[in-house]
């Protein structure tokens, strides 16, 4: 009696690649038990194909065949020698952790702004003073604003904003304080208060019709 099937996951060799499971693993270690090297070459492109066929999903990818071919001797403990179609991958490469990319450390006191208001602040103390000057410091208040509004979907008095815009151009900026800036029901996508009143008369209107409409359930009056 074949005992084999009756262990214990735990029992058995542990999975290299456990998304192919353990019958891909197991056809790879007779793989290498294979002395003729056609015959090992031909058995090698088809446990290829099977993978494939488990996995349809990697046929998106452009270099599928060639990853298929990296995990086949990876699986096999790089110790497959065969015709292969691509360079066997260097041992200890694939499985490499990258480099740390790092983090970027930008000190801004209202981080809600990001690093990018602050740059486009710095951008506009190059220019000279004029109506272009204020036009983008304007631009730039109202971004702040869609910013500050998507950290808290409430409110923010514009004048906190203009305050924000004093204190992150390092006290180089201050606009008036009877600048408008645009509407928090705009930037939300609320309805105005005119279109309120406009779409209350519709519904009324078209409630008002309705009540006129005759009632074909309803018998006429002789």
């Amino acid at each position: 009696m074949n005992k084999e099937g009756l262990k214990y996951n735990t029992e058995r060799e542990k999975l290299i690649i456990s998304e192919y499971g353990r019958n891909i693993q197991i056809m790879i270690k007779h793989l290498l038990e294979i002395e003729d090297r056609e015959k090992r070459t031909e058995a090698a492109h088809f446990i290829v194909s099977v993978m494939a066929q488990m996995h349809p999903q990697v046929k998106e990818s452009n270099d599928y065949i060639h990853k298929l071919w990296d995990h086949l001797y990876i699986i096999s403990d790089y110790k497959l020698d065969v015709d292969s179609p691509y360079e066997p991958p260097q041992q200890g490469v694939i499985v490499s952790k990258p480099e740390h990319v790092g983090y970027q450390k930008h000190e801004i006191k209202q981080g809600h702004y990001g690093n990018y208001i602050k740059e486009f602040i710095n951008k506009i103390k190059e220019i000279e003073d004029g109506p272009k000057k204020e036009a983008l410091l304007l631009a730039v208040a109202n971004q702040m604003k869609r910013d500050y509004l998507n950290w808290n979907r409430e409110t923010v008095n514009d004048l906190l904003i203009l305050d924000d815009l004093h204190k992150l151009s390092g006290e180089a900026f201050t606009m008036p304080a009877e600048t408008k800036l645009t509407s928090t029901n705009e930037i939300l996508g609320k309805p105005q208060p005119i279109q309120q009143q406009q779409q209350a008369k519709k519904k009324k209107a078209k409630k008002q019709q309705v009540k006129k409409m005759p009632n074909p359930n309803r018998p006429t009056k002789k």
